[in-house]
């Protein structure tokens, strides 16, 4: 993307550039420190303009993305992947000639029953007005209501086939950590429409079940400058750390204060040139901002009086998914471009009815109420909302198959990912797998071997470079030139790979 940005990515030479804004200091009537960030900081980081200005790659078709995360794989074959074949096929072994040697976790190689095929014990019924067909299971007698809207895929994959890994990878397209991660890269080539808000909001729904760590890397900005990063909203306490005054602090005090200290960092930054001075200055004067945003953020008095019949039971309790759904569209509505939801617990290697049963009731009718109250608002078309894990579950039981206490174990080869709005065809499916739903297949049936690390791409899969691609096309990005220079090296979120998916888009 050289040449595309306002900012070289080289530190020595935005420093030379910036000198000559110097005069500006202080002929600000907000402060030295709103005048430091006018003056020094790139175009990007002033006032909120983006990198990548409205199209500037191509017209965008979403002007924001809400990802709701499902940390630890949630079972394709419960919800979305109907497969009646294994009701026939229930507790015999998966034929070696359908796993063909694939790797899998330890948890089920030396099982002593084996891989004992395990179909779903979930109705399915087919959701749609059009001859594709969307299979959704009763766990989800809510989200049946909306697959009008959704484009549900059955073919993501990923090489990581354990958590840290596989979530590290989704999130930042490498397993190995330090690198930025999409929120970062969405921030950096974005930016936001609302400077009194973060470009990047991150939320952490509340699970009743057993959560996998989740690692503040995973919003991180890696070797971009910090203010890229996620800012977490808390569900307990003040929503954001250390955005009220102390007793005895007025803002004006505070006003005077980060002038001060502006005026330090400025004299820093002159001398040193480090570009984490002028992340200071913005994180500054953005949580000075937020003191006021954010409390208007949080408050829902002029909700309209059926919301909470909309999200469901649980919107009125901090912490919950419903509750991050609503503050995620009032997110939306205030210029917010980038709005992360983690929401963990499913991880079910035993108890896979009670957990996801579970699970499921706590994000059902929210994300129909978040859908629906995106479309009737009018920012369904401009919103694009991703759903997914980072791998999925196996078709073959872990546990007794006849148990109530079975599970299904890490499943990379293939699982379901859903997209609304946002330029998405709506009512589709795409990708199929076998009738066992362990392998991506093609239309006659035949086995596809996807190669993600080949520039040929496979029509019918979409490896997670390929849904990150598309997330950044549907945002008005080209994923190839959206790149950040480190070490002398031009970095992108999809390393080298990468295929928009345009069956996708509408």
């Amino acid at each position: 993307m050289n040449g595309d940005r306002f900012s070289s990515g080289d530190p020595l030479r935005d420093h030379a550039l910036m000198m000559t804004r110097r005069h500006f200091f202080g002929r600000s009537a907000l402060g030295v420190g709103t005048a430091a960030l006018a003056g020094l900081l790139p175009r990007s980081l002033a006032a909120g303009a983006p990198l990548v200005q409205d199209g500037l790659h191509h017209p965008a078709k979403a002007k924001a993305v809400i990802y709701l995360f499902k940390s630890g794989g949630p079972s394709q074959h419960d919800m979305w992947d109907y497969k009646p074949k294994l009701k026939e096929l229930a507790n015999q072994q998966l034929p070696e000639s359908v796993r063909d040697g694939q790797r899998i976790t330890g948890m089920t190689a030396n099982q002593a029953n084996g891989l004992p095929l395990c179909p779903s014990k979930y109705d399915f019924e087919r959701c749609d007005n059009n001859d594709q067909g969307v299979w959704v299971s009763s766990l989800l007698p809510h989200t049946r209501k909306i697959v009008k809207h959704l484009a549900v895929v059955h073919s993501t994959f990923t090489e990581a086939i354990n958590h840290d890994p596989a979530i590290t990878y989704i999130q930042t397209g490498s397993q190995v950590p330090g690198r930025p991660s999409l929120g970062a890269w969405l921030s950096y080539g974005l930016g936001s429409s609302n400077e009194n808000l973060p470009h990047y909001v991150v939320m952490h729904a509340q699970s009743k079940f057993a959560e996998q760590s989740l690692f503040n890397r995973l919003w991180g900005t890696g070797f971009m400058p910090s203010e890229h990063q996620g800012t977490l909203l808390r569900s307990v306490g003040d929503p954001v750390l250390y955005l009220s005054n102390p007793q005895g602090i007025r803002r004006d005090d505070r006003r005077a204060q980060l002038d001060a200290l502006a005026a330090l960092d400025q004299e820093q930054y002159e001398r040193f040139a480090d570009p984490e001075v002028l992340s200071r200055i913005s994180q500054h004067e953005m949580a000075f901002r937020m003191q006021t945003s954010i409390p208007e953020l949080m408050d829902w008095s002029r909700e309209p009086a059926d919301i909470d019949s909309l999200y469901g039971e649980d919107l009125r309790k901090p912490g919950t998914f419903a509750s991050c759904c609503l503050t995620a569209r009032r997110l939306v509505e205030r210029g917010v471009r980038n709005i992360q939801i983690f929401h963990r617990g499913w991880d079910a290697h035993g108890n896979l009815p009670t957990e996801h049963e579970g699970q499921c009731k706590d994000i059902d009718q929210a994300c129909y109420g978040l859908i629906t109250d995106l479309e009737r608002l009018g920012l369904l078309d401009q919103t694009l909302v991703v759903w997914g894990g980072e791998f999925g579950r196996t078709a073959y039981c872990q546990g007794n198959f006849t148990a109530e206490d079975y599970g299904r174990d890490h499943h990379p080869r293939c699982f379901t990912t859903w997209f609304a709005g946002g330029g998405i065809k709506p009512g589709i499916t795409y990708g199929r797998t076998d009738e066992f739903g362990y392998n991506i297949t093609d239309a006659d049936g035949v086995t596809l071997v996807p190669q993600p690390d080949k520039e040929t791409w496979t029509p019918g899969t979409m490896h997670i470079h390929d849904l990150n691609a598309t997330i950044l096309h549907l945002l008005g990005i080209d994923h190839t030139r959206l790149t950040y220079r480190y070490q002398g090296r031009d970095f992108r979120l999809t390393d080298i790979h990468g295929h928009v998916i345009h069956d996708l888009i509408a």
